[in-house]
């Protein structure tokens, strides 16, 4: 007779394996497996899915839609409609980097070509939240981006001449303007630079970094704007500065 214990090892491993064998309660398992943790690793899949075969996870995830993680070395999976990405095509959970493009190359490339005034090194790494330095190089080396020099720095444009005039005149436009008087702010700006100084616990960001991380993320506020918001909330009279 077999004992209990045995036994219900066995039913175990016999109910992950016919789990397994079937196609729809492999991915009603996976969805509900990334829909409780919102991202997965391969780890989990296997444990969840009963098996240690990668062919038949990524054969699963291809039949109900996934994206890989553009951060942390594609270590992380989710389901194609449970990002809610930005207006970059960008999603991050806990740290983790998804882009609606897919790998990072393709997002830097496209970030690129589709940016009104280019894009400098600086601009994607606050923006994706990575090192992108190989990846400009072998886009540019490809000839599928372009790169100029813009008042001592490199700025990554358009191939096409036309385009990538259009975003330098743009880029300049952009460095010439100088606010006499900064406008009084919407309450959604103001909401953005706060956030912004938020994610600096111990150390305040100069007005000026905190302008530049939200211009590469679309938002155009000038440093006395950004100045504005600190003055009226009396940010910097007990955090040093930085920068």
């Amino acid at each position: 007779m077999i004992q209990k214990g045995l036994f219900e090892y066995l039913m175990s491993h016999l109910y992950q394996a016919v789990k397994m064998l079937s196609k729809d309660g492999a991915h009603e398992t996976l969805r509900r497996l990334c829909r409780r943790h919102r991202i997965v690793e391969i780890g989990m899949m296997f444990e969840a899915l009963g098996t240690g075969s990668r062919m038949s996870i990524f054969r699963r995830l291809r039949e109900v839609g996934y994206l890989t993680s553009y951060t942390h070395r594609g270590r992380y999976y989710t389901l194609s409609d449970i990002p809610q990405f930005d207006k970059h095509g960008l999603w991050f959970h806990q740290g983790v980097g998804f882009s609606r493009a897919g790998t990072l190359k393709q997002t830097v490339a496209e970030e690129v070509l589709f940016s009104e005034a280019g894009r400098t090194h600086r601009e994607l790494e606050l923006m994706l939240r990575v090192r992108v330095h190989n990846q400009l190089l072998v886009l540019v080396r490809e000839g599928r981006i372009g790169r100029k020099l813009f008042v001592g720095r490199h700025l990554h444009v358009s191939v096409e001449t036309e385009r990538a005039s259009q975003q330098l005149a743009r880029r300049k436009q952009l460095d010439s303007t100088v606010v006499q008087a900064p406008a009084p702010l919407s309450g959604e700006a103001t909401i953005e630079v706060l956030v912004e100084v938020l994610h600096s616990v111990e150390v305040l960001v100069a007005p000026g970094e905190v302008a530049t991380r939200l211009r590469a993320r679309g938002t155009q506020l000038s440093v006395e704007q950004v100045e504005q918001v600190y003055a009226r909330y009396g940010l910097g009279a007990e955090k040093k500065t930085s920068g």
